[in-house]
């Protein structure tokens, strides 16, 4: 079974770049055996290989913490099936931050 790939742009808002050595924006590449990667591939990807600490801020179980806004190519998540919806090559994938201190 071969494996599928996808290129994605990746951005941050809300404060959430700051889990992300500080980058807004980060280019990736995420797979799947034998399907299309989905939402929840990319997430797993960006808790595992990108966050170093508070992984908590981002994660919680397998998908984001409530409060995180999903946006794929500027459609809300919800639209594309959230966790299972399956990723495009060239998707522009925004998380952002609607938590702030004070």
């Amino acid at each position: 079974m071969s494996s599928v790939t996808r290129n994605l742009n990746v951005e941050f808002g809300g404060g959430l770049e700051i889990l992300f050595n500080h980058q807004r924006q980060i280019k990736l590449v995420v797979s799947a055996q034998g399907r299309n990667p989905t939402v929840r591939d990319l997430i797993k990807k960006l808790a595992d290989e990108h966050i170093n600490e508070r992984r908590e801020l981002f994660i919680e179980g397998d998908t984001v913490r409530p409060g995180i806004l999903v946006l794929i190519n500027d459609c809300d998540w919800e639209l594309r099936d959230e966790l299972d919806g399956e990723l495009e090559d060239g998707d522009v994938v925004v998380f952002i931050s609607t938590l702030h201190g004070g």
